[in-house]
């Protein structure tokens, strides 16, 4: 008999089989039973509510920030949009305001649009 293994996402043991899929009855995600290697990237950007973020997405400022080398502060709000992910930075985005250009943001500060 085969070990069911505990959900990766939350890590509880009350999974089980369902066709070719294991599923958490505790938060209900779901996975293949015959998992390739790594399926997700090695890092995964997400905003301050856990979104994942992706290159070209839009993001909102949660709260005024002040940017250095500009007298002109990013106000709550400010939509920023076609962001580009950083490579093997997790925290942080790149991407420019309709007054600021060339921005570089940290993902807590953010949430998707």
């Amino acid at each position: 008999m085969s070990a069911i293994p505990a959900c990766p996402r939350c890590a509880m043991e009350h999974t089980y089989p369902d066709g070719e899929l294991f599923v958490c009855a505790d938060c209900g995600h779901e996975w293949p039973q015959h998992a390739t290697e790594n399926t997700e990237p090695a890092h995964v950007v997400r905003d301050c509510n856990g979104n994942a973020l992706a290159d070209g997405d839009s993001v909102v400022v949660i709260k005024d920030l002040k940017v250095k080398g500009s007298s002109i502060p990013l106000k709550q709000g400010t939509l920023i949009r076609n962001i580009r992910l950083v490579a093997d930075d997790a925290e942080h985005i790149e991407g420019h305001s309709d007054k600021i250009r060339d921005l570089v943001l940290k993902t807590c500060f953010l949430r998707k649009a």
